[in-house]
Order: C-alpha cells, then structure tokens, then sequence
C-alpha cells in the first residue's frame, strides 16, 4: 500500500500503527506500559557481555527504514516555517546503571513515532556517573552508543547532553571513584550556611584543583569529552548535530541554592546562597583582601533568608531598605557570579576547542529562576548566580561570555506564564525570559528551548508556541521528555496537535476534521506511570 498524499494527517496515523505492530505493540498504549515497567537487571560486566548487550539492544531495531519514495509524507522538512528544529528528549534513563539500554523496544517504537510525526530528533543525557563510573580514566560507552546506532537507522539526528552531575529521580550517581574522594574530601561540594554539603556535583572552587587522585575536575571534563568524540565520531556531524555541555546542577549554569525546599510549601523560598565550602570562602577572602575590605570575606550575607523562606522574612532582600543595597552586597553579589560566570566560560571553552573540528554545535543551558522576578532584587536568581536586579542587568555578562565562545544558549521553562503560578511568588517566566533573551540578542546568541516537564502546565502547549514562532523564534526546541506518560492517552495526542502546529501554524487543533481527531484517540487506561524527569 502506498501512501501519496503529502500532510495527511491520516498517513502518518496508519504508518505510525504499522511501525508499532512490526515492533510488537498494538498501539501507544503498549509502548507506554513498557516504560512504566522496571527493566534495571544488571550482569557482570565482563567484555563477552557488553558485546553481547550491545548486539541485543540494536536488533530491536532491525526493522526497514521508511522509504520516502513510497511515503511521501516522511520527505517533509522537520522544520516548520519560522525555522524550528523540533527534538524530543529521550529518557533520563535510557541508559542503565549497567550500561545496557533501558525498554529498548519501546524506545525503538518510540523513535519510529517521533520521525513519522515530523520531529527532528532526540536528546540524549550521557551521564558521567555510568560512563566513567568505575575508575578514573575508564570509560564504558556501549549502552550510548547502542542508542546512536538506533536513532542514526531511523534517519533521527541526536543531540547529546553530556551530564557531569548527578540525579535523584531517577537515581544516578557520580561515578563511585569521584563519590570515595567526597566521602574523605567533603569540600569538593558545594556548601551552605548550615554546613550541609550538596553532593550532586563539584563545587565550582575545585575546577582548577588537583582533588581528583591528582587531577582536577577541568582536566577529568576535558578527557570524558575527547573520550566521548573518539568513541563517537562515526557520529559526529551526520546523526550528533549538537552537544549541550554540563555546567552545573541538572546541568544548568547555577549554584544549588533551591536544593532544600520545603517540599510541603507551595511557593518557592529564595534560596541559599552556596559559597561555604572551604574553597569558596578561600577565594573569597583572597578577594576581599585584595580589595581592601578583609571583613568581608569572612562568609556570605548573615542576614539572608534561608531555603524556603520569602523575601521579606529577614532583612538582605527586603523590598524596602533591604541590604542588597549595600556597598557589601555589591561586593559579595558581583563575586558570586562572577565566579560563576568564569566557570563556564572554561567549561564552554574546553567543549568549544574539543569540538569545534566535528560540525556539531555546542549549548550551555542557563537556568529560568523566575520566582520573586516582580520584586527588586530578584531574589531567586541573585542565590542562584545572577547579579541580576531591577536595576541591573545580570545576563549581559553571561550572554556575552557565550558568544565569546561561539556556543548556543538553551533556555528551559518555555511553558511557563505568570498566569499559572501562585500569585504569593510574584513571578513571571514571560518577563524574565524576554529579559535574557533580550540580552542573547545583543551580543548574536542563539536560542533554543525546552519545556519544565513532561506533563506540562496548564496552557503550556499554547505558551510554548508563543515562544517559539514569529519574533520569538528559536533555533531548537527540545521537548522533555520520552517516557510512559508521553505516550499516554492523556498527553500523546495533544503533543501530535502540538507537532502539527509547528507545521501548519494556520491550523488549530479544534479546526482538525473529524476522523482525524478519532484516528489520534487512543483509549485511556489507568495505572500507566512515567519515570520522573
């Protein structure tokens, strides 16, 4: 049977149905039920196994590629009008702790639903605690590797997200080696007032410290990452077109300042400031010696907030006459981030010279710390790393740093309207995103974006849209994530409506004909689950 008519929404619906029953699914229901399930069985990991592993994981895929001189509808541009590029994440845990792939077949399945729908490619997370997991210098690619051999056959390109922190939910460490130097070493963390160490990454203060068996953490960034472009250059290029480089907590450019909230209070609190670990307070001192004011390097500000509490609830981001004001808090604000900036200009630096040779591009993801934004001083992000004010613009440095290094920002959040939040937090994604953007614009960096997750909030399909087509246009978009719940009757269906207006924006999803809304309804079942992402 050959399908001709180019755009039909029917078509893909019919080859969708098609690429599930060669896979073993009768509908999305099925690829659904096989994510919620727990598939962590790990072997021993001796070199007969892993080659074995890897044999097994691509044989899911072992089905004909599409043709497009039969389906007709596959030769469709990814891109809608305005130039979006349109991803879809996969996983956090597409790869197991072990190193096999996790739900293979669904993800195989999935894979084929994403290119039949128009979608571009995915995004992969590359964790640092599975690849190099085991000892310094030892590293084990061939779950990944197994996946880029999947999405390259399903003609999907592959944006790699290289993560050199750790994750709560799912559960994955830093590599065990690097966990053993903490456990002797605590100041390798980042620290709070309390004393309380953040162990899902390295503080920024030991970038350029000999704390890893001799070597510092630059140096170990800097091999995983030519490891990764030598174990993939078969790839790079071709299926990888981009590299997001890890630059901090869930891989975004910040201090762990809103790691402790009070998880039964729904407005967010300021956050902490993090510069208590010992080398932290040392370079700030060294700092405040050098500028003449010694006392100031003793610590950050005494008089903040802690984690859950407002703006109001001590005196340093207090509205009116609050210290954030100050001579000091000038000093301390513009130390805080300018060490954070620094930090990823060298980690932006090092992704840029190792692969600027291999046509994929290069992302940082900066943070969306959009909660107190309609106060003056900006709380959230100011605990976060960003000297940024209402009356002081805190991105311009960063956009600039960037450019410097001729890398691309990614932006999360696109989802977000100040109309779905508590009003109490007096915040607005809208305007602070257009505040960042504002500043990418002037220093020529490009854009892209992602959603907060996978259920999305209400409205958010709408306000994604707004943030990506017209003036708003961005060079990606990335959406998170692939899992159980994506596939669910309750979402699946929305996000092809979603698809479908990147490209043809002229047509809603109400204006679709009858048969084609039946086509796209999948029948609900209860107890389907996904994977927190």
């Amino acid at each position: 049977m050959e399908v001709s008519m180019i755009g039909s929404s029917q078509a893909k619906i019919w080859k969708t149905d098609l690429a599930y029953r060669e896979l073993g699914f009768s509908d999305l229901k099925g690829v659904g039920k096989v994510f919620s399930a727990k598939s962590r069985v790990c072997f021993e990991q001796s070199p007969r196994w892993r080659k074995a592993r890897v044999r097994f994981a691509l044989k899911a895929v072992q089905s004909e590629p599409l043709r497009s001189e039969k389906v007709s509808v596959c030769t469709r541009r990814s891109k809608s009008h305005d130039g979006v590029r349109l991803f879809v994440g996969l996983p956090l845990d597409a790869v197991s702790d072990c190193n096999a792939v996790n739900h293979a077949k669904a993800i195989a399945a999935g894979l084929k639903a994403l290119k039949l729908l128009g979608v571009e490619g995915v995004e992969l997370p590359v964790w640092w605690g599975i690849v190099e997991k085991e000892a310094m210098g030892k590293y084990e690619w061939s779950g990944y590797l197994a996946l880029a051999e999947m999405v390259q056959k399903v003609g999907l390109k592959l944006h790699v997200s290289l993560c050199f922190h750790a994750s709560k939910q799912p559960k994955i460490s830093l590599p065990k080696w690097v966990s053993r130097i903490g456990e002797s070493q605590p100041g390798i963390f980042f620290t709070d007032r309390a004393g309380q160490h953040y162990k899902e990454c390295l503080s920024l203060a030991v970038g350029d410290l000999p704390v890893l068996d001799g070597k510092t953490p630059i140096q170990a960034y800097h091999e995983f990452c030519e490891s990764f472009k030598s174990s993939f250059s078969p790839f790079m290029g071709s299926t990888i077109t981009g590299i997001s480089m890890g630059l901090g907590p869930d891989g975004e450019l910040r201090y762990p300042s809103h790691h402790r909230q009070a998880k039964s209070n729904k407005i967010p609190g300021v956050g902490e400031f993090q510069c208590y670990d010992k080398n932290m307070l040392s370079i700030l001192k060294q700092h405040a010696e050098a500028t003449g004011n010694p006392l100031w390097g003793l610590g950050g500000p005494h008089d903040a907030p802690t984690y859950d509490q407002s703006p109001n609830s001590n005196n340093f981001f207090r509205e009116d006459g609050g210290s954030w004001e100050s001579p000091y808090a000038d000093f301390f604000l513009s130390w805080y981030s300018n060490q954070l900036i620094s930090h990823g200009n060298r980690l932006l630096s090092l992704a840029s010279s190792i692969f600027s040779e291999t046509a994929a591009t290069v992302y940082g993801k900066v943070p969306l710390m959009h909660s107190w934004y309609r106060t003056r001083s900006h709380p959230s992000e100011l605990t976060a790393g960003y000297y940024n004010t209402s009356s002081r613009d805190g991105y311009e440095a960063v956009a600039e740093m960037f450019a410097r290094n001729s890398c691309k920002m990614i932006l999360p959040g696109m989802d977000l309207s100040a109309e779905h939040q508590p009003n109490e937090s007096l915040s607005s994604p809208e305007l602070l995103l257009a505040d960042i953007r504002a500043s990418c614009r002037k220093h020529g960096v490009d854009v892209s974006g992602q959603n907060s997750s996978a259920s999305v909030a209400p409205g958010g399909m709408e306000q994604i849209r707004k943030n990506l087509l017209g003036e708003n246009a961005v060079d990606l978009f990335t959406y998170q994530r692939m899992g159980a719940y994506f596939f669910s009757p309750e979402h699946f269906p929305s996000f092809t409506g979603f698809v479908r207006s990147l490209h043809q924006p002229e047509l809603e999803s109400d204006d679709l004909p009858k048969e084609e809304k039946e086509a796209l309804h999948v029948s609900s079942e209860s107890g389907v689950h996904m994977q927190a992402a």
